[in-house]
């Protein structure tokens, strides 16, 4: 039996603009796909979770009170070794005042290039030395420290930050305090550093901070305890959320989907999310409408000719998130009139 998993992080639009941008949608595969399918699952999150609610779906075997203990997964996926200890990602992040308060910038929005990260690593790496702390590079986004004795911190992600008053995302625990301090003489080695200057003169934001999440023991997590059996990726892409399925699978199109006849595999569709983050809901119908004919048409078509068996598709915004199942059977089902309307749901 051939099985996939679609997740679509903000597939859903805010209730207040679902109908009028649901509308601008011509999405007929998509339309059918969800109108002929049943929902498995359903979950509301409050609006001061500590991850979004496909993180959460992406990992619901760790700690829900907790980012997704994604650290160690995330350096299998750059090929560092994280045998033993308890490590951390950290993001090189821009904040900016608002009001009274620092709200986190999405990190996609930053550009920034890998030889300004590897020289803004190069400026702290010493201080994570002299507490006795290891940072380790993995790319200009994504970095790895390993502290032990910080197990109990309890982080955030930072797209769960994103654009909110981080003091009430920030780490919290025995040893946050440290953590502050550590984060501050960061922020002070950077502050007016010539590489913020260069930044800001080609219009770009500083890198001022850093964000701390997805504490792992590296003991305790393993591709194993995953359901999925095939994670399907873009060549060049990499996701330490598929870096915990056992076997990860470079494709160009959906018909590289097809040609493995996954047993369970899962597909990530990640591309709303920096729209939704920004409020640019002109981009995020120009991404979403550019999947019917990539995506969503072949995969109704290869349940209709029983390339595959069976299909979830997850879809969430920044407090819930839906399952949806189909199968060629349910696609049989003539009544329900192919609509988007679950998107709104």
């Amino acid at each position: 039996m051939t099985q996939l998993e679609l997740l679509l992080p903000f597939a859903m639009p805010p209730a207040e603009m679902a109908r009028d941008l649901l509308r601008e949608l011509k999405m007929p595969s998509l339309a059918m796909l969800l109108a002929r399918s049943s929902r498995s699952a359903h979950q509301v999150f409050d609006g001061f979770s500590r991850a979004l609610p496909h993180e959460y779906w992406l990992t619901r075997q760790f700690d829900s009170d907790n980012s997704p203990a994604l650290a160690t997964s995330a350096m299998r996926s750059f090929n560092l070794p994280a045998e033993t200890g308890v490590w951390f990602i950290l993001q090189p992040v821009h904040l900016h005042i608002s009001r009274d308060h620092l709200v986190l910038t999405d990190t996609r929005q930053l550009q920034l290039a890998e030889s300004d990260a590897r020289a803004l690593f190069d400026i702290v790496q010493p201080l994570f030395e002299e507490i006795g702390k290891t940072l380790v590079y993995g790319d200009a986004q994504t970095w790895f420290m390993r502290a032990d004795d910080w197990h109990a911190l309890r982080t955030s992600t930072s797209d769960a930050a994103c654009g909110h008053n981080i003091d009430i995302w920030m780490p919290k625990g025995p040893r946050e305090r440290d953590w502050r301090r550590l984060q501050n003489e960061i922020q002070m080695h950077w502050h007016a550093h010539a590489i913020n200057e260069q930044r800001e003169t080609r219009g770009l934001k500083p890198i001022n901070s850093v964000w701390l999440s997805g504490g792992a023991e590296a003991e305790k997590t393993s591709e194993a305890n995953t359901k999925f059996e095939e994670a399907f990726i873009f060549l060049n892409e990499r996701n330490s959320f598929t870096a915990l399925t056992k076997k990860q699978i470079p494709i160009t199109s959906s018909a590289d989907i097809f040609d493995a006849k996954p047993q369970h595999g899962l597909l990530v569709l990640d591309n709303l999310i920096g729209p939704a983050l920004a409020g640019d809901w002109s981009e995020w119908l120009m991404c979403f409408q550019s999947m019917e004919e990539r995506w969503f048409a072949p995969l109704l078509q290869a349940l209709q000719d029983g390339r595959l068996d069976k299909l979830a598709i997850t879809i969430s915004h920044n407090t819930v998130y839906s399952t949806f199942a189909i199968s060629k059977s349910s696609l049989r089902k003539f009544w329900c009139k192919p609509a988007l309307a679950r998107l709104a749901s």
